[in-house]
């Protein structure tokens, strides 16, 4: 038991909890837009059970593919994979495991879940980190597409197919990705350059940079606010939520008028901070 206690304390850094988790809440968000879910437990459960593997599988498998340029990254080069605490052989055999039971779950509660729930694991460990990542910093695009595949599952699981309110969160959490991920490679530029992965801030410059995250936050919370009003939100909800919105707006424009590194991650830590109170303010109101 304390040797299985201990193999679980290694393995659960390789799943990223904080990341895995937020992705999760979208995609409860995204159910919880169509259905109420005091009548669809069971539903729920599933939906989250399946999430949750899935995007954990998804992680672990980028985590095995990705260790040789996290052990150049001092950033990463603690994760289970680049210090060899777990052997790739572990890694890739549980990310194998947590993603075909996560999308044969999916699966086997709706096909059209399903295959949106595979869409987000291909695109994130397909296109994204295998193909894409070491080429091009424009990786960073389909990146954010598998990010927001989940909010876009739950709901077409929760209305059976894909319509224009699944499409815009979508989107948010596309505009919203490029905050987080090119904020980092501002930060961590040094580290980036010593793994020879390619990022804006190196092809493009900094400021160019900073106003492309100012622009994207603006545009995910513009995204957010439209998907509110055409599900029906109550306008309560819908001047809280512009409330919120004016925060990243303010932020935004301090970027784009002063950039600085201090002004760009306050952005990025109110940007993560808008997005998961955007999503409990959908599966409030819901």
């Amino acid at each position: 038991m304390r040797r299985l206690f201990s193999k679980l304390k290694l393995y659960l850094p390789l799943i990223k909890s904080l990341q895995t988790g937020l992705l999760l809440a979208t995609g409860l968000a995204g159910y919880m837009t169509a259905r109420c879910p005091v009548f669809h437990i069971p539903t729920l459960a599933g939906l989250a059970g399946s999430l949750f593997l899935a995007i954990s599988g998804s992680t672990v498998l980028n985590m095995w593919w990705d260790r040789d340029i996290d052990s150049r990254m001092g950033r990463t080069s603690r994760r289970p994979t680049a210090s060899g605490s777990v052997s790739p052989r572990e890694t890739l055999i549980l990310g194998l495991i947590l993603s075909v039971l996560g999308v044969g779950w999916a699966l086997s509660l709706d096909r059209l879940y399903g295959l949106v729930v595979f869409a987000g694991l291909f695109f994130d460990v397909v296109v994204y980190t295998i193909w894409l990542k070491r080429r091009t910093c424009w990786s960073i695009v389909w990146g954010g597409i598998s990010g927001g595949m989940p909010i876009l599952a739950g709901r077409v699981l929760g209305i059976g197919q894909i319509d224009w309110v699944g499409i815009l969160l979508s989107l948010a959490i596309l505009f919203w990705i490029p905050t987080h991920i090119l904020t980092f490679s501002i930060r961590y530029a040094k580290d980036y350059s010593n793994a020879a992965v390619p990022t804006f801030p190196s092809t493009y410059g900094v400021k160019a940079t900073q106003i492309i995250i100012a622009v994207s936050s603006v545009l995910a919370a513009l995204a957010i606010g439209l998907a509110g009003i055409l599900i029906g939100m109550e306008w309560g909800f819908v001047r809280l939520l512009a409330v919120l919105s004016s925060g990243l707006f303010i932020l935004a424009l301090v970027v784009m008028i002063r950039p600085s590194d201090k002004a760009n991650f306050s952005l990025f830590k109110y940007a993560s901070l808008y997005m998961l109170s955007a999503m409990i303010l959908l599966s409030i109101y819901s």
